[in-house]
């Protein structure tokens, strides 16, 4: 199967957030579920499910990669791609532009008056 590199937006907050945590550096799950709740300071938590789920995707997509274990006792290890540094600039980039459209538009606008 041929990776699929186009970006789907928006990514969820927790894709959103397993992607920079592999940003920072190859983890295994359970690294990347305790990696996620800290970054986030404990507003995102993930359980198996929704990791594994999402690293399926994101390895269809091309943007992660497992890393085989030499043994049988080591944890099998996840890297971001150049595919999913770019699919995470991109989302970032386009929720920046979300954010600053927003406060331009609520700028422009008269708070209404609280009855």
């Amino acid at each position: 199967m041929e990776p699929k590199n186009k970006t789907p937006s928006p990514l969820s907050p927790a894709a959103l957030q397993i992607l920079a945590t592999l940003a920072i550096e190859d983890l295994h799950g359970y690294g990347i579920i305790q990696a996620v709740s800290i970054q986030s300071q404990g507003r995102i938590r993930i359980g198996p499910g929704t990791l594994y789920d999402n690293l399926k995707r994101f390895m269809e997509h091309g943007w992660v990669r497992d890393l085989q274990p030499a043994s049988d006792n080591e944890k099998r290890m996840y890297r971001l791609t150049a595919a999913g540094k770019a699919a995470l600039s991109h989302e970032i980039r386009r929720l920046d532009d979300l954010i600053r459209q927003t406060k331009r538009y609520l700028h422009g606008m008269k708070p209404r008056s609280v009855e």
